[in-house]
C-alpha cells in the first residue's frame, strides 16, 4: 500500500467487519451535521479507514443511497485524515420516494456536509510561536 494521501479505496481502507463497526459506534459521535453523524476512533494503522451506513428508511431510493456512498468515498479519498477509523452514518431523511432521487442541489448539500465532517478530523497545523 502507498503512504498517506493515497487516492485509492482498497479493502484495507474500508471498515468491513461487524465488530469493527461496533467498536467505533460505541464511542460518542465526533461531529454532527444536518443529515449525518461522524463516529471516529484511533487505529494502529498507517492510514484512515472508512465505513458508510445509509439506512433505507432515511434514503428510500437505491439511487440516493448509492450517491451518498459514492460522494462520501470520494471525499474520504482526497481528505488528509490521520490514522482513524471513520464511520459516516445518515441520521435524517434526505428525500422521499415522491421527490427526485438525486439532483444537483442534493449532491451539493451532501458534499458540503460530508466535507465539513472530514475537515473537522483533518490534522491541525501546529502553529509556532507568534513573532
Amino acid at each position: 500500500m502507498t503512504s498517506e494521501g493515497s487516492h485509492d479505496f482498497a479493502r484495507v481502507r474500508r471498515i468491513v467487519k461487524t465488530d469493527e463497526f461496533s467498536s467505533v459506534f460505541r464511542l460518542r459521535p465526533a461531529q454532527k451535521t444536518a443529515h449525518f453523524v461522524l463516529y471516529t476512533r484511533s487505529n494502529d494503522l498507517p492510514h484512515a479507514r472508512l465505513g458508510v451506513v445509509v439506512a433505507k428508511r432515511f434514503a428510500p431510493r437505491a439511487v440516493t443511497r448509492n450517491t451518498i456512498k459514492r460522494v462520501t468515498r470520494e471525499l474520504f479519498r482526497v481528505a488528509q485524515l490521520p490514522a482513524v477509523d471513520c464511520i459516516v452514518r445518515l441520521a435524517r431523511p434526505v428525500n422521499t420516494k415522491q421527490g427526485p432521487a438525486t439532483n444537483a442541489a442534493l449532491k451539493a448539500t451532501l458534499r458540503t456536509e460530508i466535507q465539513k465532517l472530514f475537515s473537522s478530523q483533518a490534522p491541525r497545523a501546529v502553529a509556532g510561536p507568534a513573532p
